[in-house]
């Protein structure tokens, strides 16, 4: 009996594996996309720097009814307030400044998020999107960087 004891308490402190399927966004914390971001101000090149779900370099090319990322294009359409479904699935612009030169868009399930900037340097800018990110519930030591 002692040694059952024995072997139950050392199995109470083995380390517990850390488990990969847990969602990137606390389910819990509040979401929005931002109402003005529409198709239209994502037209062009992107490059992005920080992310999980797409990884940092990854070139992005957004059109009128198409998203080409790292040479595979898929079909995107604005469902307006700032919400898309890209290839068959939602993605949320949270955050655009306001020259249109830093995104951060994610899935608000929290399955991918990413911070895109036209020039590869985003500055300041990259500051402001990883507050937006925090504060919609992402877990920004998750994100992989450049």
């Amino acid at each position: 009996m002692r040694a059952l004891c024995l072997v139950l308490a050392m199995a109470g402190c083995a380390a517990v594996p850390p488990t990969t399927d847990l969602p990137l966004r606390n389910p819990t914390a509040r979401v929005a996309s931002q109402a003005d971001a529409a198709l239209g101000r994502l037209s062009g090149d992107w490059h992005v720097i920080e992310g999980a779900g797409l990884r940092p370099g990854t070139r992005l090319r957004f059109g009128a009814q198409e998203v080409v990322i790292g040479g595979r294009v898929m079909p995107v359409t604005d469902d307006g307030q700032g919400r898309l479904t890209l290839d068959g699935g939602p993605v949320w612009v949270y955050w655009i400044d306001a020259d249109n030169r830093t995104a951060a868009l994610g899935d608000p399930d929290g399955r991918r998020v990413w911070i895109m900037d036209r020039t590869g340097t985003p500055g300041e800018r990259l500051r402001a999107a990883r507050e937006i990110l925090a504060w919609y519930g992402y877990d920004l030591a998750r994100l992989e960087q450049e």
